[in-house]
């Protein structure tokens, strides 16, 4: 290094402090990001919330109201979901920069952590459903879109009826499963159905819906995805087309009316999120799904959620992180979608 640029470099950065900077995007974001006091918060201190949003005793007054739904009476397989939303909130330092839109997503709207949906019982799945319905609803009513975290993927389903109650909405949903099988063992709500069940209420079209990343032995209960006009992309699909590819397809199919975005983590391959209750081989990596997902950026997303985190199964935490990961892409759809308040 030649002296003069030693000596520049001096001046300008010797004594500068760490919100010191030219560039005039990340300077914006900096001044975003500084407190009043000019300190950065403790990552490992306070009260933990999903994605170190504030937290909030209710939603008036929000743009986006960040929910734990911890239900998982729905579950098939391995249970364990109920504790997601408090594993998810467990995870720090995530964002508060999102890289690709080159903001901080919380700084652009009234967005908090208002807890968890209260639930009558801990036993009846179809009175939990109902409460989270009843939950959903009145957000809506106060024009404040969720992001949810649950839970088994039955949360989903009545999150749709509230959402779509007056116009149905579309869908990007990354998975392993496509979850619209029917009835089964005497019950049609389970996590393996909210998507049929919010076709068939009307709540859901399935025309402006696009399924990723399915595979494995349950692929033969998905016909309906089929016959209703679900695009239904397998993985296999998925490998040969690419990240870019699928994202557009997905904006063609959704287009500008409003859409959901739901994320099951078992749509990832087991080797980075093992703490799930159906894990299967051969799924997205997560530099996959965040390249799909920042692919998605402004279309007119209303409502999105991450599910089927189950703590207990995942020894690293290496799933909690990516769910947490998965929920700041979302934040950040929601920060530039169109609809910033309904």
């Amino acid at each position: 290094m030649n002296e003069k640029k030693l000596a520049d470099l001096r001046r300008r950065f010797e004594g500068a402090g760490a919100l010191s900077i030219d560039d005039p995007v990340l300077r914006a974001a900096a001044a975003d990001l500084a407190t009043r006091d000019g300190r950065r918060s403790l990552p490992y201190a306070g009260i933990p919330t999903f994605l170190g949003l504030p937290a909030a005793a209710g939603a008036v007054g929000l743009d986006v109201a960040a929910i734990g739904v911890p239900s998982d009476l729905g579950v098939s397989n391995r249970s364990g979901a109920r504790f997601g939303p408090r594993a998810l909130r467990t995870i720090e330092r995530i964002g508060p920069y999102h890289s690709g839109q080159k903001i901080v997503p919380q700084a652009k709207m009234h967005v908090a952590d208002i807890g968890d949906v209260p639930f009558r019982s801990r036993y009846s799945l179809e009175q939990t459903l109902e409460d989270i319905e009843s939950f959903y609803t009145d957000l809506n009513q106060l024009g404040v879109r969720p992001l949810s975290v649950g839970g088994d993927h039955s949360i989903t389903y009545p999150i749709l009826k509230s959402l779509g109650r007056l116009e149905p909405v579309g869908l990007v949903h990354i998975d392993a499963h496509c979850d619209t099988m029917g009835e089964y063992d005497g019950s049609k709500f389970h996590h393996g159905g909210p998507f049929r069940l919010a076709v068939l209420d009307g709540v859901l079209d399935p025309e402006r819906t696009i399924q990723i990343g399915i595979r494995g032995a349950a692929n033969v209960f998905w016909e309906f995805s089929y016959v209703s006009g679900m695009t239904v992309i397998e993985i296999e699909d998925f490998a040969a087309e690419g990240c870019e590819a699928i994202a557009k397809r997905a904006r063609a199919i959704v287009g500008d009316g409003p859409v959901y975005v739901s994320i099951d983590v078992d749509g990832f391959d087991p080797a980075y999120a093992p703490g799930t209750g159906t894990p299967e081989v051969g799924g997205l990596t997560p530099r996959e799904g965040i390249a799909l997902l920042r692919g998605l950026t402004g279309l007119n997303v209303i409502g999105a959620d991450v599910v089927e985190v189950a703590p207990q199964y995942d020894p690293t935490t290496n799933t909690a992180q990516l769910g947490a990961q998965l929920l700041f892409e979302e934040l950040a759809l929601l920060a530039a979608s169109p609809t910033k308040r309904r």
